[in-house]
């Protein structure tokens, strides 16, 4: 966001069934996820910081690896941090996490609370617009017996004022 104070982010996701990072993803699916988010500049313990409200919707089609993607089409609504880890100038890293809740709950993830881990690249085309590589990954952090996680690896557009 640099010397923005506010964001506004698009992202699309290709959802993953199985995998995030180690041990990398193998599975590609049939899901999707569309990903609206509002951000305000922070910091957290010093580290210059962003504050979000997410709206989003999952999409799935058909059925792959023994689920009913189009079962988890649901929207969903968080609130999350992200930190940035390093800023290059025109490149930069962030890590963040955040709640939330899903419109219903599932046999994927069994509940409606959510829980997300994100990472991202992201590089900044000028003052204004950026573009970013997320990988995302919601789950229910085991509070339901059923908690395969939902994860997708996307790209956004931001537009920061």
């Amino acid at each position: 966001m640099r010397h923005h104070k506010n964001q506004l982010s698009f992202y699309f996701g290709q959802g993953v069934n199985s995998g995030f990072i180690v041990p990398p993803p193998t599975q590609f699916v049939p899901f999707y996820l569309l990903n609206l988010q509002y951000s305000q500049s922070a910091t957290f313990f010093g580290l210059p910081a962003r504050q979000t409200i997410e709206l989003g919707q999952t999409i799935g089609f058909a059925d792959k690896y023994g689920w009913h993607w189009r079962d988890y089409t649901i929207p969903m609504i968080l609130i999350s941090g992200d930190v940035l880890l390093a800023d290059f100038n025109k490149f930069y890293f962030t890590a963040g996490g955040g709640a939330g809740l899903q419109a219903q709950q599932n046999e994927r993830l069994g509940a409606k609370l959510l829980f997300q881990f994100k990472l991202t690249a992201g590089w900044h085309i000028n003052n204004k617009w950026g573009m970013e590589f997320a990988i995302k990954h919601f789950s229910n952090a085991n509070t339901a017996p059923e908690n395969y996680s939902y994860a997708f690896y996307g790209l956004g557009v931001t537009y920061n004022f």
